[in-house]
């Protein structure tokens, strides 16, 4: 492939995301949560600066349980004496990467599997599913539990599990799709062409998925988020890194409620909260660019629509006019008259 032609599929990629985030931020919940996650994000790659401690640092730590603040926002803990501030903003590094790398890793995983299944048929399609049944069953958090006494706490292990048994639920949904992708025109043509398979599969099956896999992987990072954070709650994460579910996880063992420190556990909780209902807000407002018919039936819309006091309105205004139609007595001004009922 001659260079011009590289530039411009490049160019064309670009112009597309560049709409797809035009999109993304005309919308009042999508700009929303745009901005709350690229705050995150910067928050997490400028943490050495904005951060006014290094919290890894034991020549950097304060007197134990100290309250907030000027030199210390909010305060210090009761058992190693980290600034509780600078712990949150290099805890943000940890969520965010293991939410984000843990959900591209699914999307990727759970595409090519559904890819394949669907594409390919057959053996390959029976052995996947197969796999898929048996995966859905296994519980996730004992063996989590049994994996890190093994090969040791670390996020390495976490991110390792939930990948392998994360994608199941992509691959079934990527595979339905397939199904009824691979028997249009354009994959026909190709294949008529004397394409292969793996060429059909990534230029023509894999994109008409996309917005499936981009959707599912902001909603799995948010979810991925929650989890790690609950993990490292439980002792399970990494003793080495600072994370904010390991926050909350020293907030309750330090006695945080105990002595009143309220503020060593609504900065983690606060945390986590935006991270996840960002990343909800893109998928959510991802699901109704991509797809705007799903709009209208979709519960989490529906859910909105009756805190905002108009769902119920709607529901309500539809039985009056059932019961308005029922109630209508009928025309008879067209009926016919029975005879020897005339003057």
């Amino acid at each position: 492939m001659s260079r011009p032609n590289v530039l411009l599929q490049v160019a064309q990629r670009g112009g597309s995301l560049v709409t797809f985030v035009r999109k993304l931020w005309q919308h009042p919940q999508g700009r929303l949560g745009l901005i709350l996650a690229g705050c995150l994000v910067l928050v997490a790659i400028l943490a050495p600066i904005l951060a006014p401690y290094d919290p890894y640092d034991v020549t950097q730590r304060a007197a134990k349980g100290l309250r907030p603040s000027w030199q210390h926002p909010l305060g210090t803990t009761t058992t190693t004496g980290q600034d509780i501030f600078s712990m949150l903003i290099y805890g943000s590094r940890v969520s965010l990467m293991i939410g984000i790398g843990t959900g591209v890793a699914l999307a990727f995983l759970g595409a090519l599997m559904g890819v394949m299944a669907g594409y390919l048929g057959g053996f390959v399609d029976n052995l996947i599913v197969r796999v898929v049944d048996i995966m859905l069953v296994i519980p996730t958090l004992p063996l989590i539990i049994v994996l890190t006494s093994l090969l040791g706490r670390s996020y390495f292990v976490i991110v390792l599990v939930f990948v392998i048994f994360g994608w199941t639920g992509l691959a079934r949904v990527i595979r339905s799709l397939v199904l009824v992708l691979k028997n249009s025109n354009y994959v026909k043509a190709a294949e008529l062409a004397g394409a292969s398979r793996w060429y059909i599969m990534t230029k023509h099956i894999l994109p008409g998925t996309s917005h499936l896999i981009i959707m599912n992987t902001a909603l799995t990072s948010a979810g991925i988020m929650v989890a790690e954070a609950g993990l490292s709650f439980l002792g399970l994460g990494d003793p080495t890194a600072i994370s904010w579910g390991k926050m909350l996880a020293e907030a309750q063992g330090g006695g945080a409620l105990l002595f009143g420190a309220w503020w060593w556990i609504i900065a983690p909780g606060i945390g986590i909260f935006l991270s996840v209902f960002s990343f909800m807000r893109i998928g959510i407002v991802m699901e109704e660019v991509f797809n705007p018919r799903m709009k209208a039936s979709s519960s989490i819309y529906k859910l909105f629509k009756h805190l905002n006091n108009t769902y119920l309105d709607e529901v309500f205004r539809s039985m009056e006019e059932e019961e308005s139609v029922v109630r209508e007595p009928p025309d008879r001004s067209d009926a016919p008259t029975p005879e020897g009922c005339h003057g």
